[in-house]
């Protein structure tokens, strides 16, 4: 990934309804991939290839969205300072930002839904058992090497960029019908999941987040989400 793809998505909702199927089939790449970058961003912490990635990437300055534009412009500054310990700064900016001390649950930016939806703030509550069985309906499950939850932000994200990608194939072989209902699925689990919890995280990011990697983060996936509900929105409003 050599650019971003951020501010198709956030204009999309103005020219959908004069998308063509092949406009279709690259929004949805450019979603897949973006959805892909911020789910390896959340997944561990930045190593030294996926920080050169960064680097080669061309961040706009104006997207029409106040919230993506700093995100870019706090990862930007970042990116244009990195130095010989950058990547050891980064892994502990990763650790207090998301893993915290531990001392309760309330003094990290917990990258769990079941953290933010549950009453005592406890892991592995209903919100993981739902993804559980959503993912399961779409024949997915984690892999083995994966120990954490399945209501990790991670997960959740990696989970509409496969979705995104079929649909790009079912846009590809002509299945309108097929290509809707993915984008369904895609705009339920945005609204019952991700839009329920993660503006809750990502406040928290800039809160504890030291780096202006993981705060320009928390705003990107935030301004992300909305333009892309908004997009979903917009398409499936067609539809009807």
């Amino acid at each position: 990934m050599t650019e971003s793809r951020i501010p198709e998505i956030t204009e999309a909702a103005e020219t959908a309804d004069e998308a063509t199927m092949e406009d279709l089939a690259q929004l949805n790449r450019q979603r897949a991939g973006t959805y892909g970058l911020l789910s390896r961003l959340y997944r561990v912490e930045v190593d030294e290839d996926l920080l050169e990635e960064l680097r080669a990437m061309r961040f706009p300055a104006r997207t029409g969205r106040a919230d993506v534009d700093e995100g870019y412009r706090l990862i930007a500054q970042y990116l244009s300072n990195v130095w010989a310990n950058s990547i050891t700064d980064l892994a502990v900016d990763y650790a207090r930002t998301f893993i915290g001390h531990g001392i309760d649950a309330f003094s990290a930016a917990y990258p769990f839904e079941s953290v933010y939806t549950s009453e005592k703030r406890l892991l592995m509550q209903e919100a993981r058992d739902e993804v559980l069985a959503i993912y399961r309906a779409e024949g997915l499950d984690k892999q083995d090497s994966w120990k954490e939850g399945e209501d990790h932000i991670a997960l959740e994200l990696e989970f509409e960029q496969i979705l995104a990608n079929r649909t790009v194939e079912a846009l590809e072989r002509g299945d309108e019908d097929g290509a809707i209902a993915l984008l369904t699925t895609q705009k339920n689990f945005l609204d019952d999941h991700l839009a329920a919890w993660v503006p809750m995280m990502t406040a928290d990011m800039k809160r504890f987040a030291g780096t202006d990697l993981y705060r320009g983060l928390a705003y990107l996936t935030e301004g992300f989400l909305a333009a892309d509900r908004a997009f979903l929105e917009d398409i499936l409003s067609e539809q009807e």
